[in-house]
Parts: C-alpha cells; sequence; structure tokens
C-alpha cells in the first residue's frame, strides 16, 4: 500500500517538474497560435543573400520550422531612428528583433527562459554578430521580457510566420505556471509616413535640407581603423551626388582613380565595427543598391 502510495507521489512530482519547465520556455510545451496576418510584408530580397562577417559566412533562408535556445542581447539608443536592414526605421522602444539568418521582415516568438515571460517580435534587421547569442532584442523587447537591466538572458526563439506590412509585435504573459498565456495590447510601432522615398539614416527628428557632402580624393582616404559600406562607383559625378543624396547624411562621394580612370565611388559611414557596418550594409541593399560592399577595417 505504502509503496503504491510512493510511487504515484513520484509520479506526479515528475510531471510537476515538467509542466514548470515548460511554462519557462522548455521545448515541451505547444506552440501559440499563429497570429494571422492577411496582408503580409513581402521578404526584402536583398537581405536573403549569404553574406560575411569576420570570416564567417551567413546563409540567410525561409526556416518553418526554427526553434532554437540561447542568449539573447539587446540594442538601444545607438541605433534609434536608424534604417533597419528592411529599410525600416529602428524604434528602440518597439517590439523589434535582429536575426542572423530568418526571413525579413518575419515574426518570432522570444521566451524568456527564467520567467516564463513572452512576446512576439517584429524580426526586421540582422545581427547579434556575437557568439553565442542568438538574437538581438530592441530595449523596448528587452523591458517586456525582463532582460533589460542584465542585458543578456537565455531565451527560446520561434520563427512564427511572414511579418505585416507595419508592427506584428505583441506581449504575451503567463499569469502562473500552466496557464494559457493572455495576449496583451501589442505596443505601437513607429512608424513615420513619408511622401517620398526616406533618406538612408532618417533621424527621429525632422532634418534641414542635407548641405554638400564633403569630397574625399584620393590622397586623403577614410581612416583604415573604420568600416565603410560602398554603395557603387561611376563614372558620372553629378550620378554619384544623386545616389549620395538618396542614402542621407552618413553618405559622401569619393573620388578615385582606376588604371587612370576617374571614378566616384558613394560610400556610408564610418562605422565602428563589423557588425554595424553589417547592419548599414543590408539597409544599403534595402534601398535597392544589391551589390554594396563592406570596405575598410
Amino acid at each position: 500500500m505504502w509503496a503504491r502510495l510512493l510511487k504515484g507521489a513520484m509520479i506526479a512530482a515528475a510531471f510537476s517538474t515538467l509542466a514548470a519547465c515548460a511554462s519557462l520556455g522548455g521545448k515541451g510545451d505547444a506552440p501559440i497560435g499563429a497570429p494571422v496576418v492577411t496582408d503580409p510584408a513581402p521578404i526584402v530580397s536583398g537581405t536573403m543573400r549569404p553574406y560575411q562577417i569576420r570570416g564567417r559566412w551567413y546563409h540567410p533562408k525561409e526556416q518553418p520550422n526554427y526553434d532554437e535556445v540561447g542568449q539573447a542581447s539587446w540594442y538601444g539608443s545607438y541605433h534609434h531612428g536608424r534604417s533597419t536592414s528592411t529599410g525600416e526605421r529602428f524604434d528602440m522602444n518597439g517590439l523589434t528583433a535582429a536575426h542572423k539568418t530568418l526571413p525579413l521582415p518575419s515574426l518570432v516568438e522570444v521566451t524568456n527562459r527564467a520567467n516564463g515571460r513572452r512576446v512576439i517580435l517584429r524580426v526586421n534587421d540582422r545581427g547579434p554578430f556575437v557568439d553565442n547569442r542568438i538574437i538581438d532584442l530592441s530595449r523596448g523587447a528587452a523591458e517586456e521580457l525582463g532582460l533589460l537591466q542584465q542585458g543578456v538572458g537565455d531565451v527560446r526563439v520561434r520563427y512564427v510566420g511572414p511579418a505585416p506590412r507595419q508592427g506584428g509585435g505583441t506581449v504575451l504573459r503567463r499569469a502562473e505556471a500552466g496557464a494559457a498565456p493572455q495576449p496583451q495590447p501589442v505596443r505601437p510601432q513607429v512608424q513615420a509616413q513619408s511622401q517620398g522615398p526616406r533618406p538612408y539614416y532618417d533621424s527621429a527628428t525632422p532634418q534641414a535640407q542635407p548641405v554638400a557632402q564633403p569630397t574625399y580624393t584620393a590622397t586623403q582616404p577614410p581612416m583604415s581603423s573604420a568600416y565603410w559600406v560602398q554603395a557603387g562607383a561611376y563614372s558620372d559625378r553629378r550620378g554619384a551626388d544623386q545616389v549620395a543624396r538618396r542614402l542621407g547624411d552618413k553618405a559622401v562621394v569619393q573620388n578615385i582613380d582606376r588604371n587612370g580612370r576617374p571614378l566616384f565611388r558613394v560610400v556610408v559611414g564610418p562605422w565602428p565595427d563589423a557588425g554595424a557596418a553589417e547592419r548599414a550594409r543590408q539597409a544599403v541593399i534595402a534601398r535597392g543598391f544589391d551589390d554594396a560592399l563592406l570596405i575598410g577595417g
């Protein structure tokens, strides 16, 4: 009799442990219902090309069964107001994220495995380019997940599906272990509308008309320790100037000599590290410059 009662108690304790693990983002819990996206945003094709950072190649692709556990970090004010890899403006208080290989834009579910908090995030950028980190969160996403103070945390990331044309971020919280997650109001995304194409690096506040851009000559190269993104090289100075104006206030035109022939190279930067430069290159690609290159460093 006592043996049967003891065995039953042990089995109950085992199931209780499994349920607690599932509530904190273990791989045993069932996926949430995917949001209904009736008008999905098209994948930005230029961001699906293989690319290289610090000698390592990354191969973006469709990954409908993506489900990974790893470290998450977050980024905020340095990139606030700047263009993401999809060409959208980064809002550090929105519910967005960066991923190295998932389609852009798309939706993922991120769970903080330490406290069970969950969010649906719009993936619209590339990164993080740090070992053992699988996703970069916006400041707003990190705050909702309870990762703002510690900076890095253990999370589970699952692919949900295509993103809508705007927004898509949603907060999900569990009231207690084993309870179904209750949707919370969607945090509004800052999506500034414009009547024409947005400059490459549009700041959070209106800017005055850009002044004439400085010109680098062959005897005035940019600092070798910095990273730049080359949008293109042109034989016509007027065409190069038009491209630089289109890409915004961080774009400049350099005079270079190639086999005795003058060329006008449009570059964007400088950037302090390869990760920031790669984000910028992906954003330049999203603006229609498919052959953008990472130079310098």
